[in-house]
Protein backbone atom coordinates (compact mmCIF):
# COMPACT_ATOMS: atom_id res chain seq x y z
CA UNK A 1 0.00 0.00 0.00
CA UNK A 2 2.43 2.41 0.93
CA UNK A 3 4.54 2.19 -2.52
CA UNK A 4 0.93 2.53 -4.38
CA UNK A 5 0.80 5.99 -2.08
CA UNK A 6 4.30 7.13 -3.33
CA UNK A 7 3.58 6.52 -6.62
CA UNK A 8 0.49 8.27 -6.68
CA UNK A 9 2.12 11.04 -4.66
CA UNK A 10 4.92 11.36 -7.15
CA UNK A 11 2.22 11.42 -10.02
CA UNK A 12 0.23 14.40 -8.51
CA UNK A 13 3.30 16.45 -7.64
CA UNK A 14 5.29 15.97 -11.18
CA UNK A 15 1.97 16.50 -12.97
CA UNK A 16 1.49 19.91 -11.25
CA UNK A 17 5.03 21.04 -12.51
CA UNK A 18 3.93 20.46 -15.91
CA UNK A 19 1.00 22.43 -15.50
CA UNK A 20 3.25 25.33 -14.38
CA UNK A 21 5.42 24.88 -16.94
CA UNK A 22 2.29 24.74 -19.59
CA UNK A 23 1.60 27.90 -17.43
CA UNK A 24 4.56 29.84 -18.04
CA UNK A 25 4.42 29.19 -21.70
CA UNK A 26 0.83 30.22 -21.65
CA UNK A 27 1.64 33.54 -20.07
CA UNK A 28 4.53 34.34 -22.10
CA UNK A 29 2.30 33.85 -25.45
CA UNK A 30 2.96 37.52 -26.41
CA UNK A 31 6.50 37.62 -25.10
CA UNK A 32 9.34 39.04 -27.77
CA UNK A 33 11.07 35.79 -28.70
CA UNK A 34 10.01 33.56 -26.18
CA UNK A 35 11.19 30.09 -26.42
CA UNK A 36 8.00 27.65 -25.26
CA UNK A 37 8.94 24.63 -23.02
CA UNK A 38 8.16 21.28 -22.26
CA UNK A 39 8.74 18.98 -18.85
CA UNK A 40 9.68 15.28 -19.94
CA UNK A 41 9.44 12.41 -17.23
CA UNK A 42 11.49 9.12 -16.64
CA UNK A 43 10.33 6.22 -14.30
CA UNK A 44 11.90 6.74 -10.44
CA UNK A 45 13.56 4.73 -7.78
CA UNK A 46 13.88 1.36 -9.66
CA UNK A 47 15.21 -1.39 -7.91
CA UNK A 48 16.32 -5.13 -8.98
CA UNK A 49 14.39 -7.68 -7.09
CA UNK A 50 15.09 -11.56 -7.67
CA UNK A 51 12.67 -14.50 -8.06
CA UNK A 52 13.02 -16.67 -5.52
CA UNK A 53 13.15 -19.68 -7.96
CA UNK A 54 15.91 -19.31 -10.41
CA UNK A 55 19.41 -18.11 -9.52
CA UNK A 56 20.37 -14.43 -9.27
CA UNK A 57 21.29 -13.40 -12.78
CA UNK A 58 20.85 -10.24 -14.57
CA UNK A 59 19.36 -11.59 -16.98
CA UNK A 60 15.54 -10.85 -17.36
CA UNK A 61 14.13 -14.31 -16.67
CA UNK A 62 16.14 -14.33 -13.17
CA UNK A 63 15.37 -10.59 -12.01
CA UNK A 64 12.98 -8.19 -11.84
CA UNK A 65 12.58 -4.70 -11.85
CA UNK A 66 10.33 -2.72 -9.21
CA UNK A 67 9.33 1.09 -9.81
CA UNK A 68 7.61 3.80 -7.31
CA UNK A 69 6.62 6.66 -9.64
CA UNK A 70 7.91 9.03 -11.52
CA UNK A 71 10.28 11.79 -11.99
CA UNK A 72 11.63 14.86 -14.32
CA UNK A 73 14.27 14.07 -16.50
CA UNK A 74 14.24 17.39 -17.76
CA UNK A 75 12.70 20.44 -19.51
CA UNK A 76 13.27 21.07 -23.27
CA UNK A 77 13.21 23.90 -24.96
CA UNK A 78 12.06 24.58 -28.41
CA UNK A 79 14.07 27.01 -30.55
CA UNK A 80 12.29 27.08 -33.54
CA UNK A 81 11.67 30.27 -35.14
CA UNK A 82 8.55 32.66 -34.17
CA UNK A 83 6.84 34.59 -36.11
CA UNK A 84 8.09 37.86 -37.34
CA UNK A 85 6.37 41.04 -37.03
CA UNK A 86 6.48 44.67 -38.35
CA UNK A 87 6.66 47.04 -35.51
CA UNK A 88 8.74 50.00 -37.99
CA UNK A 89 11.04 50.61 -35.24
CA UNK A 90 14.85 51.60 -36.27
CA UNK A 91 16.21 50.02 -33.43
CA UNK A 92 13.67 46.45 -33.26
CA UNK A 93 15.83 44.13 -34.78
CA UNK A 94 15.06 40.07 -35.39
CA UNK A 95 17.25 37.27 -36.28
CA UNK A 96 16.15 35.36 -39.23
CA UNK A 97 17.10 31.92 -38.98
CA UNK A 98 19.54 30.25 -36.49
CA UNK A 99 21.65 32.42 -34.15
CA UNK A 100 21.59 34.86 -31.22
CA UNK A 101 22.69 38.23 -30.25
CA UNK A 102 25.59 38.56 -27.93
CA UNK A 103 24.60 40.50 -24.90
CA UNK A 104 26.52 41.16 -21.61
CA UNK A 105 25.29 41.64 -17.94
CA UNK A 106 26.00 44.23 -15.62
CA UNK A 107 28.73 41.93 -14.15
CA UNK A 108 30.36 41.94 -17.58
CA UNK A 109 29.17 37.84 -18.11
CA UNK A 110 28.62 36.75 -21.66
CA UNK A 111 24.76 35.83 -22.64
CA UNK A 112 22.91 35.49 -25.61
CA UNK A 113 19.92 36.29 -26.82
CA UNK A 114 17.28 36.48 -29.67
CA UNK A 115 14.93 39.18 -28.57
CA UNK A 116 15.76 41.98 -30.70
CA UNK A 117 13.73 45.21 -29.07
CA UNK A 118 17.12 47.03 -28.49
CA UNK A 119 17.23 50.85 -26.50
CA UNK A 120 19.79 53.59 -26.34
CA UNK A 121 20.60 53.78 -22.67
CA UNK A 122 21.21 57.53 -20.72
CA UNK A 123 25.45 56.96 -21.68
CA UNK A 124 24.37 56.56 -25.55
CA UNK A 125 25.06 52.66 -24.99
CA UNK A 126 22.80 50.09 -27.31
CA UNK A 127 21.21 47.96 -24.96
CA UNK A 128 18.56 45.12 -24.17
CA UNK A 129 15.05 45.84 -22.44
CA UNK A 130 16.86 43.75 -19.23
CA UNK A 131 19.83 47.12 -19.77
CA UNK A 132 22.12 44.28 -20.69
CA UNK A 133 24.57 45.88 -23.21
CA UNK A 134 24.64 44.96 -26.86
CA UNK A 135 27.94 43.77 -28.55
CA UNK A 136 29.74 43.75 -31.28
CA UNK A 137 32.03 41.13 -33.27
CA UNK A 138 35.05 42.58 -30.95
CA UNK A 139 33.15 42.02 -27.60
CA UNK A 140 32.76 45.86 -27.09
CA UNK A 141 29.95 47.17 -26.26
CA UNK A 142 27.88 49.33 -29.09
CA UNK A 143 27.73 52.93 -28.03
CA UNK A 144 25.80 55.08 -30.51
CA UNK A 145 27.80 58.60 -31.75
CA UNK A 146 26.18 61.66 -30.28
CA UNK A 147 24.21 63.65 -32.52
CA UNK A 148 23.15 60.14 -34.74
CA UNK A 149 20.41 60.67 -36.93
CA UNK A 150 19.64 57.75 -38.41
CA UNK A 151 20.93 54.14 -38.06
CA UNK A 152 20.63 51.38 -40.82
CA UNK A 153 21.38 48.05 -39.91
CA UNK A 154 22.39 45.26 -42.74
CA UNK A 155 21.36 41.93 -42.80
CA UNK A 156 24.58 40.82 -42.21
CA UNK A 157 24.35 42.94 -38.71
CA UNK A 158 26.38 45.62 -40.11
CA UNK A 159 25.05 49.25 -38.40
CA UNK A 160 25.79 52.09 -40.32
CA UNK A 161 25.45 55.10 -37.57
CA UNK A 162 24.53 58.28 -39.84
CA UNK A 163 25.62 61.82 -37.65
CA UNK A 164 25.45 64.89 -40.22
CA UNK A 165 28.24 63.90 -42.41
CA UNK A 166 29.93 61.20 -40.36
CA UNK A 167 29.47 57.87 -40.48
CA UNK A 168 30.32 54.87 -38.11
CA UNK A 169 30.15 51.53 -38.73
CA UNK A 170 30.22 48.36 -36.31
CA UNK A 171 28.86 45.25 -36.95
CA UNK A 172 26.71 42.61 -34.08
CA UNK A 173 27.89 39.83 -32.55
CA UNK A 174 26.11 37.00 -33.87
CA UNK A 175 26.12 33.24 -33.27
CA UNK A 176 25.01 29.88 -33.16
CA UNK A 177 25.25 26.77 -31.39
CA UNK A 178 26.68 23.30 -31.40
CA UNK A 179 23.93 21.62 -29.57
CA UNK A 180 21.52 25.03 -28.42
CA UNK A 181 19.46 22.45 -26.67
CA UNK A 182 22.48 22.29 -24.13
CA UNK A 183 22.58 26.49 -23.73
CA UNK A 184 21.55 27.28 -19.99
CA UNK A 185 18.08 29.46 -19.15
CA UNK A 186 19.51 32.83 -17.81
CA UNK A 187 16.15 34.55 -17.61
CA UNK A 188 13.51 36.58 -19.45
CA UNK A 189 14.91 34.91 -22.67
CA UNK A 190 18.83 34.85 -22.01
CA UNK A 191 20.72 32.16 -22.08
CA UNK A 192 24.46 31.11 -20.93
CA UNK A 193 26.65 28.92 -22.21
CA UNK A 194 27.47 25.37 -21.54
CA UNK A 195 29.60 22.34 -21.72
CA UNK A 196 26.88 20.52 -23.20
CA UNK A 197 25.82 23.76 -25.85
CA UNK A 198 29.39 23.81 -27.01
CA UNK A 199 31.54 27.50 -27.74
CA UNK A 200 30.03 29.56 -30.00
CA UNK A 201 30.22 29.69 -33.48
CA UNK A 202 29.85 32.05 -36.34
CA UNK A 203 26.45 32.00 -37.70
CA UNK A 204 25.26 32.72 -41.42
CA UNK A 205 21.50 33.57 -40.05
CA UNK A 206 19.97 37.28 -41.82
CA UNK A 207 19.28 40.39 -39.44
CA UNK A 208 16.37 42.60 -40.56
CA UNK A 209 15.55 46.06 -39.18
CA UNK A 210 12.05 47.17 -37.83
CA UNK A 211 10.93 43.52 -37.26
CA UNK A 212 10.62 41.75 -34.05
CA UNK A 213 10.13 37.75 -33.80
CA UNK A 214 7.38 36.85 -31.44
CA UNK A 215 7.10 34.12 -29.05
CA UNK A 216 6.66 30.55 -30.58
CA UNK A 217 4.02 29.13 -28.50
CA UNK A 218 1.52 27.51 -29.98
CA UNK A 219 -1.58 27.59 -27.79
CA UNK A 220 -3.79 25.05 -29.14
CA UNK A 221 -1.02 22.83 -28.61
CA UNK A 222 -0.39 23.89 -25.08
CA UNK A 223 -4.21 23.62 -24.30
CA UNK A 224 -3.94 19.63 -25.27
CA UNK A 225 -1.11 18.97 -23.15
CA UNK A 226 -3.30 21.10 -20.56
CA UNK A 227 -6.00 18.48 -20.77
CA UNK A 228 -4.03 15.53 -21.17
CA UNK A 229 -2.14 16.75 -18.16
CA UNK A 230 -5.26 17.45 -15.84
CA UNK A 231 -6.65 13.82 -16.32
CA UNK A 232 -3.04 12.26 -15.45
CA UNK A 233 -3.69 14.03 -12.20
CA UNK A 234 -7.03 13.34 -12.05
CA UNK A 235 -5.94 9.34 -12.06
CA UNK A 236 -2.77 10.01 -9.59
CA UNK A 237 -5.52 11.70 -7.25
CA UNK A 238 -7.76 8.76 -7.91
CA UNK A 239 -4.84 6.05 -7.09
CA UNK A 240 -3.67 8.43 -4.25
CA UNK A 241 -7.49 7.94 -2.73
CA UNK A 242 -7.77 4.38 -3.19
CA UNK A 243 -4.47 3.64 -1.61
CA UNK A 244 -5.35 5.27 1.26
CA UNK A 245 -8.88 3.60 1.82
CA UNK A 246 -7.22 0.17 1.13
CA UNK A 247 -4.73 0.86 4.19
CA UNK A 248 -7.57 1.67 5.89
CA UNK A 249 -9.14 -1.17 5.61
CA UNK A 250 -6.37 -3.49 6.19
CA UNK A 251 -5.65 -1.24 9.33
CA UNK A 252 -9.57 -2.48 10.68
CA UNK A 253 -9.19 -6.10 9.62
CA UNK A 254 -7.98 -6.89 13.48
CA UNK A 255 -11.12 -5.65 15.14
Amino acid sequence: MYEAMMIAATGLQNQQRRIETIANNVANVNSAAFKSARLDFKDALYTAGFRPGPPRTPEPDGNQQKGHGVMIAGITKDFSMGALQTTDRILDVAIEGEGFFHVVDGFGEAVYTRNGSFHVDELGFLVTGDGYYVVDVNDNRIAVPYGTESINIGETGNIIFIAGEEETTVTLGLYTFRNITGLLSAGNGNYSETVSSGERLPTNARVRQGVLEISNVKLSEEMTRLIRTQRAFQLASRALTTADQMEGIANNMRR
